[in-house]
């Protein structure tokens, strides 16, 4: 039997404690993030929507089309109700909202639910050109995942009647995202294909997390405009990708995706 010399396992020692002691260096996390168009409500009851979630158990939610206060003709079930707040609730989740617009008493807008507390959140209008229907905004979270550590995390919704429009809006997201926390997680509905300028050239930075089914409409999808885009790409592992098939709440199907996030130790 041949025996190691003493320098020679000191060696084997000592690179052994630094490939471990620079694994440490690295600090990684799995979460699962939802994003789903809610179509305010109309299809489905607050506790339904809720009962989907929740039986996902999700990290991280982006929702669009979310009401607070309105008082529409077309979701009498749903007048008065403060979408975000009950939705955290029923699921027991933290809350923010963003609102977009003034309608029918009430707000309409964007949403996010997290399992995390949230550092800090702001609501930023997207531009609105002559072409463009009606305001748009995101709606931005610095999550808190561990003591002192965050990422960011973001819902937003773009117009959609054309795609200069989009495309506008695309470059306005970016610059507002491009100084906040890293990693960056991004869900929503962009109303826009796959191959569209917004999309391919737009997001070409980012990575796409959620895989690319239809998600429009709920019954024989033909469309996808729903994403869940991360960035950078290094800092980010995709697990599992999900558009989730025969969820009738909304005239969106949900999407879903597993990710592993891995940060540089400070």
């Amino acid at each position: 039997m041949r025996i190691l010399s003493p320098l020679l396992l000191f060696f084997v020692f000592n690179l052994t404690s630094f490939s471990a002691s620079a694994t440490d260096l690295k600090d990684s996390t799995r979460l699962k993030i939802l994003s789903y168009n809610l179509r305010f409500g109309e299809l489905a009851s607050l506790e339904e929507l809720a009962d989907f979630i929740k039986s996902e158990d999700p990290d991280l939610v982006a929702l669009q089309e979310v009401d607070s206060r309105t008082f529409r003709e077309r979701a009498p079930h749903q007048n008065d109700k403060d979408f975000t707040t009950e939705l955290g609730y029923l699921i027991g989740m933290f809350s923010a909202y963003g609102k977009t617009i003034p309608y029918k008493k009430g707000y309409y807008g964007i949403a996010l639910l997290s399992k995390y507390p949230l550092a800090k959140v702001e609501r930023i209008y997207l531009p609105k050109t002559e072409n463009g229907k009606e305001q748009r905004a995101i709606l931005i979270a610095k999550v808190e995942y561990k003591t002192n550590q965050y990422f960011t995390f973001a819902s937003t919704h773009l117009d959609y009647t054309n795609t200069s429009e989009r495309q506008v809006q695309v470059k306005k997201l970016n610059e507002i995202l491009s100084d906040r926390d890293k990693p960056l997680i991004l869900g929503g509905d962009f109303n826009a294909h796959p191959d569209a300028k917004e999309i391919a050239e737009g997001m070409q930075s980012w990575k796409l997390l959620s895989n690319l089914e239809a998600t429009v409409p709920t019954t024989n999808p033909k469309n996808t405009i729903d994403y869940i885009f991360g960035f950078p790409a290094e800092n980010i592992d995709v697990i599992h990708a999900e558009t989730y098939k025969n969820i009738e709440l909304s005239d969106h199907l949900p999407i879903g995706v597993e990710i592993e996030i891995v940060q540089e130790e400070k």
